[in-house]
């Protein structure tokens, strides 16, 4: 392919060729135009490099940042989904910004994600996957009940541990797995600090934890004798109440449906989703 200013030289030779009869001026004119044809035509190739330079460079930092984040070069997508996965890891972090130097949950962030799978007519399941060590109990159990009311059918892992406000994360959907080796703290609200008002406080809190295991026994199988048993156990952490629960332990208890991975997750989602549809 020819360069445009050999393109440019050659249409002026031409010009000179077919046009010997008219004057200068017009001759001129002819030049001049084809000088304007050959440099528009150069620019626009330019910016076309330069944008399929910045294609080329776009690709690359999101397969740099793929890397980055998640450690391999493509994050696998599937447009056409009906099943949506939400992870709760680290700390649930609630009205006031967690340690910066921990893994967080931000619900500001969650709610506005399950509003929007309820509201996407394609998304008919959500796989809840948990790794928490629990954190503020209102935005937990905020998240929770959001959870539990929503329309779609929900499926929850229990993977590493569920902790503290994590266990009614983990009671919250349709149905619910745990890991074999993965545990759940049970344990009373408590709090850090000074306390002014310890009567007002203590009145405060013994409500709060009758909303929390009131939501537990509603959405699992355990009584409320147990619960309450198990969060006042004192044989089993050292500087608090409460019990540690081991995979099978927790649906012995029957605060857990089952025990399994991610396989029987999703089977047991997809299972629910084709029950809903046949109605």
């Amino acid at each position: 392919m020819k360069k445009h200013e050999d393109f440019c030289s050659d249409y002026i030779k031409f010009c000179d060729w077919k046009f010997e009869g008219i004057d200068e001026l017009e001759k001129n004119a002819v030049q001049n135009l084809a000088q304007n044809v050959a440099q528009n035509a150069s620019q626009s190739t330019s910016q076309n490099t330069a944008e399929n330079n910045k294609t080329e460079n776009t690709k690359e930092n999101q397969v740099i940042q793929n890397i980055n984040e998640i450690g391999a070069p493509k994050v696998p997508t599937n447009e056409n989904k009906e099943i949506q996965c939400i992870t709760i890891i680290g700390e649930i972090e609630g009205h006031f910004m967690g340690n910066p130097q921990k893994k967080a949950t931000k619900y500001e962030h969650i709610i506005p994600m399950l509003y929007s799978v309820e509201e996407d007519p394609q998304i008919k399941g959500i796989l809840v996957i948990l790794n928490t060590v629990g954190g503020d109990v209102e935005a937990g159990l905020a998240m929770a009940e959001l959870i539990n009311s929503l329309s779609k059918k929900v499926v929850t892992l229990v993977l590493g541990g569920s902790h503290s406000i994590g266990v009614p994360l983990a009671t919250a959907g349709d149905y619910s797995f745990i890991a074999p080796s993965a545990t759940m703290i049970v344990h009373p609200v408590r709090t850090n600090g000074l306390v002014i008002g310890v009567n007002e406080t203590f009145e405060y809190f013994k409500k709060m934890q009758e909303r929390i295991n009131d939501f537990i026994v509603r959405t699992s199988n355990i009584s409320k004798e147990n619960l309450t048993k198990l969060m006042h156990a004192k044989d089993e952490l050292v500087s608090d109440v409460g019990s540690v629960l081991i995979g099978k332990e927790a649906v012995e208890y029957g605060l857990i449906d089952e025990v399994g991975g991610l396989k029987e997750s999703l089977t047991k989602l997809k299972d629910l989703i084709k029950e809903c549809d046949n109605k």
